[in-house]
């Protein structure tokens, strides 16, 4: 609804409530910071406005006439009202200012996001954070849709809708269990070998398959996987009991590669690289908590432990 315009503005309200309680227009224009002939022009339009007088006027100052008394005591009650819902914003504004809301894809979340932020609560203590995991293209859901102050995708571009900027880099690599055929080969995979031969991979949506199936499609596409997991801990054990191949990032595995429980399979002529990056929605750049996080991904922070969480 509409007000009436006959309500004046609030500032207009603050300086009859200062004239009725310090008694003169000039000193409470002092301690408004505004000119006395301002102040009194503010009141004389408020009384057109109204339609009544509001102030008295002699030698000795100005106090409120019989309406006027009536129109500070309403007055009050608007400016209360007011002071309230500015105490109300800005307990609002800190709450958001102190609270961080991230998805990542499991890659990201699991091997990067716990050194970045921990670095995050040494440089800034009080910021919660809510850390959800997500395949990329759901993560790019998440952020379009307003749920997540800052995600972090795998894949060959940014998703639509959004901007972002590349944080790391990353690289597929092909494992076997060390009594894999492939183990134990001298030559490398070819792409077509590759893409012939049925992988254990992530599931649709993720930036792993789509970078695996970007590369393998001059060769004609991937074959069907003879498994689709979705989690890097879930592709690992599938390599571990000998499910066959499984196309994975290389954080994963770091740990099985140096022990000798997983072996890496060289691939001729194909490209597995791929960046990691933060998206934000098209037009908003992140500020506050999201902003700081961003920036600690830019510089060397330490990774932190690897830790697995289900995807949601």
């Amino acid at each position: 609804m509409a007000l009436s315009p006959h309500v004046p503005e609030l500032g207009a309200l603050e300086l009859l409530l200062a004239v009725a309680r310090l008694g003169s227009v000039g000193r409470a224009a002092a301690e408004l910071g505004v000119s006395q002939p301002a102040a009194s022009a503010r009141i004389k339009g408020m009384e057109r406005q109204i339609g009544v007088p509001l102030l008295e006027r002699s030698p000795r100052g100005s106090r409120p006439t019989e309406a006027g008394r009536l129109v500070v005591e309403w007055a009050r009650n608007v400016v209360e009202a007011a002071q309230a819902l500015d105490a109300g914003i800005d307990a609002l504004r800190g709450k958001r200012d102190t609270r961080l809301r991230v998805v990542a894809s499991l890659t990201v979340a699991e091997y990067l996001m716990p050194g970045w932020l921990l670095a995050l609560h040494q440089a800034s203590p009080g910021t919660a954070v809510t850390l959800r995991t997500a395949n990329s293209s759901d993560v790019a859901a998440h952020v379009l849709a307003g749920d997540a102050d800052l995600g972090f995708v795998e894949g060959t571009g940014t998703p639509a809708g959004l901007e972002g900027a590349v944080v790391a880099a990353d690289t597929l690599v092909v494992v076997v269990a060390p009594e894999h055929r492939w183990a134990r080969r001298r030559a490398p995979v070819t792409g077509e070998e590759l893409a012939a031969t049925p992988l254990v991979l992530r599931e649709p949506g993720s930036g792993t398959r789509e970078v695996l199936e970007e590369a393998l499609a001059r060769f004609g596409g991937a074959a069907a996987p003879r498994l689709e997991l979705a989690s890097s801990t879930a592709l690992k054990a599938a390599a571990l009991a000998g499910a066959g191949p499984v196309c994975l990032s290389e954080l994963a595995v770091t740990e099985e590669l140096a022990t000798g429980r997983l072996v890496a399979v060289p691939v001729a002529g194909l490209d597995l690289h791929r960046p990691l990056r933060a998206v934000w929605p098209s037009g908003q750049r992140p500020v506050g908590p999201a902003r700081a996080l961003l920036g600690l991904t830019r510089v060397d922070v330490p990774r932190g432990p690897r830790r697995s969480s289900p995807r949601s």
